[in-house]
């Protein structure tokens, strides 16, 4: 047996000892059932404290020059968009109920959002004036957004990234073999089981977000107008918010295959 298959091998195995099987939300009427590894070592709270700082730190630069938006149209738009979005989260978790959401507005050109562990979400003015997005296609970012969060991909991603490092420390340790062997076990460690996770990140974060969106008597169809504008945006220079979400034509199917299934949600949420 080849020793870079050992290596790839015993790092695996590091790797999930050191990581526990969760669900960290229900799978709600998308189905969104996938069981995640968290690394043992890594908390929720842990990760969301690191989160919490960078986040003052985002808001204390914007607030020093002058481009956080706490009184425009846009600023008041999204946080009534969120705040019934946020009012939905807790029917995936209900922890949720319990967290220290913030909803802050930059002005910037920027066409991005995001909402980082512990619910705390940006929103970048570029991305609603300069696709001129409705309040559904605004819910549709910001639903997706808030999905990453609840499903705590970014601490799935943390875990993976650190458990990784461990496995390469400790098998180096074990068999004394150099870089070069040690960086091709990294390879197909990070492979296997990183790039089919981050796929399947994005598609339950559209999935449930479209379901919050819906919850929240948003009109799901507009997660497709919503990607079929970030499609046509991304034509020249694509915007930061496509350089981590990337739209294609597989996405928009998987969307309009789950719209019906969350449909009678919104007619409900509408009456």
């Amino acid at each position: 047996m080849r020793k870079s298959f050992v290596v790839s091998v015993l790092s695996a195995s590091i790797l999930l000892a050191g990581c526990q099987a969760v669900n960290t939300t229900s799978g709600g009427a998308v189905g969104v059932e996938r069981k995640q590894y968290m690394f043992s070592m890594l908390s929720t709270d842990e990760v969301n404290q690191m989160y919490a700082q960078s986040y003052t730190e985002t808001l204390g630069e914007a607030k020093t020059k002058g481009v956080l938006d706490k009184s425009s149209s846009d600023a008041k738009r999204v946080q009534a968009i969120a705040t019934r979005l946020i009012a939905q989260a807790p029917q995936f978790r209900p922890d949720a109920a319990q967290w220290d959401w913030e909803v802050n507005v930059i002005k910037s050109d920027e066409l991005n959002a995001n909402c980082g562990p512990g619910g705390k979400i940006i929103v970048y003015t570029g991305l609603i004036d300069q696709l001129k997005l409705t309040d559904a296609e605004i819910a549709a970012v910001v639903g997706h957004e808030i999905a990453h969060a609840l499903r705590e991909h970014s601490r799935e991603a943390m875990s993976k990234a650190y458990g990784v490092a461990m496995a390469r420390q400790g098998a180096g340790a074990l068999l004394g073999l150099g870089d070069d062997t040690l960086g091709l076990a990294d390879q197909v460690v990070n492979y296997a089981m990183t790039l089919p996770n981050s796929r399947s990140n994005e598609n339950e974060a559209d999935l449930i977000g479209l379901e919050l969106s819906a919850r929240a008597g948003y009109d799901p169809n507009a997660a497709i107008t919503l990607w079929n504008k970030m499609s046509a945006a991304s034509e020249g220079a694509p915007p930061e918010f496509m350089s981590t979400h990337p739209a294609s034509s597989s996405r928009i199917a998987s969307l309009q295959a789950a719209i019906p299934k969350v449909m009678p949600l919104y007619q409900a949420a509408k009456k």
